[in-house]
């Protein structure tokens, strides 16, 4: 017998009375039985947002009615709503440059099965041979190099493999190539980047030796939303580890591989678990 699948509804709206009760209350005459339920009313801008976990208990459901009956509710509030089937992994397309560290600390995380993602390609600036130490099993690979003259045509290549894969989630896993305005709008809302700095901080080429310059105590790492404006995109997860006086430049970068992966796999397993909502240039995340 197959498990029951489980769903996800988001929703952004006014504020106003009665959203909680409407929706619950469809949920219900559809044989909804929430299981988890998290809010929060943005006092600054008056807006509510909600992420509600349930199954369709009965048998006449079907995310097809469920959809038609959720529909005049969202209408009345006009709300901003999602439904997501969280059984089902998103087909995921990684991209990744020479450093390879976050790439394989998610392909672990899925091989365990902590990571409920289904890869759908791997795509690389670098030819094949630089990750001839990682097994990438049936995940189809592609080098794709890129230089400024051949980035339009590079970045085609990428959104063509994403829709016929069917990508729902594109992942820059260290892919050090900075997204036209053209592919941030084409992947916007479902494209991750990892920050190797705690945002805002030191941007452009070796990061971790400006922060040793700097003497700063602290060191870390940014997951965001992809938008055309350079590593500023909504913040899903970050995290910081404290650093000394006695710790080189190579210290740092080790050290922040670790906050990299970890901060990452954060910020994916939130998105495939539909906890994170935009709210203009920030996002909400209900945390597990």
């Amino acid at each position: 017998m197959s498990p029951v699948p489980l769903y996800v509804l988001t929703l952004a709206c006014p504020n106003r009375p009665g959203i909680v009760a409407a929706i619950s209350q469809t949920l219900f005459a559809q044989g909804g039985n929430i299981t988890e339920a998290q809010q929060f009313d943005d006092a600054l801008t008056q807006r509510f947002f909600m992420r509600i976990v349930f199954p369709l208990l009965s048998a006449d459901a079907t995310p097809a009615s469920l959809q038609t009956a959720i529909t005049p509710v969202a209408r009345a509030f006009a709300m901003e709503w999602r439904l997501t089937d969280i059984s089902r992994p998103p087909r995921t397309l990684l991209l990744v440059s020479k450093f390879d560290h976050c790439l394989v600390d998610l392909l672990y995380r899925w091989r365990i099965g902590e990571l409920a993602i289904d890869p759908v390609g791997i795509v690389a600036n670098h030819p094949a041979e630089t990750y001839a130490h990682i097994d990438f099993g049936s995940i189809p690979f592609r080098h794709l190099p890129v230089t400024k003259e051949t980035k339009p045509q590079q970045e085609a290549h990428i959104l063509d493999l994403a829709a016929t894969t069917g990508a729902e989630l594109v992942v820059l896993a260290r892919y050090m190539q900075v997204l036209s305005s053209n592919m941030a709008a084409a992947l916007s809302g479902r494209c991750i980047n990892i920050h190797h700095s705690f945002l805002p901080g030191f941007k452009g080429a070796r990061p971790y030796h400006q922060a040793f310059a700097h003497g700063v105590k602290l060191i870390g790492a940014t997951a965001h939303y992809v938008t055309d404006d350079l590593d500023e995109g909504p913040i899903i997860e970050q995290d910081v580890e404290r650093i000394s006086h006695a710790d080189t430049p190579d210290d740092l970068i080790r050290k922040g591989r670790d906050i990299e992966r970890r901060v990452l796999a954060r910020a994916v397993r939130y998105h495939i678990e539909r906890r994170t909502i935009l709210n203009g240039n920030k996002t909400i995340v209900f945390l597990p």
